[in-house]
């Protein structure tokens, strides 16, 4: 599996790292996984780096399509920082471009230390929504 992600309740984060090449069914699972866990009010890290994908652009928007789909409804989203590289940006834009909701803050950066200072500033935790029980 390329797409690996840990969720850490008490710090209210879901960190994501892409290693190698990242398919579809992967990227729903961790979304169920998001979702098992409450997790759509945490800071979220997705740090794709060091990944890759053959998805197509269809496969890619549909993607994006329910991931913008959990941005209906009453739930408050936390924050997202995303880390890719320029020569990934083409890729993902379109996607990136779906999950930018008024909603909640996100940014796009080329470092994860530069996304975890942002996730970890206190803007960004005083704007957290409150946890689900």
């Amino acid at each position: 599996m390329s797409l690996h992600w840990t969720i850490d309740p008490q710090a209210r984060l879901f960190h994501t790292v892409c290693e190698g090449n990242v398919e579809g069914h992967e990227v729903h699972a961790m979304l169920d996984a998001m979702l098992e866990a409450r997790a759509l009010g945490y800071r979220k890290l997705f740090d794709g780096t060091r990944g890759e994908t053959r998805m197509g652009a269809m496969e890619i928007t549909d993607i994006g399509v329910r991931m913008r789909s959990l941005h209906k409804g009453d739930v408050e989203l936390g924050p997202l920082a995303v880390v890719i590289t320029d020569d990934k940006y083409v890729l993902l834009g379109r996607v990136l471009g779906m999950l930018a909701a008024p909603r909640r803050p996100m940014r796009i950066f080329k470092t994860a230390k530069q996304a975890y200072r942002w996730l970890n500033s206190p803007s960004i935790l005083a704007s957290l929504p409150e946890p689900v029980s």
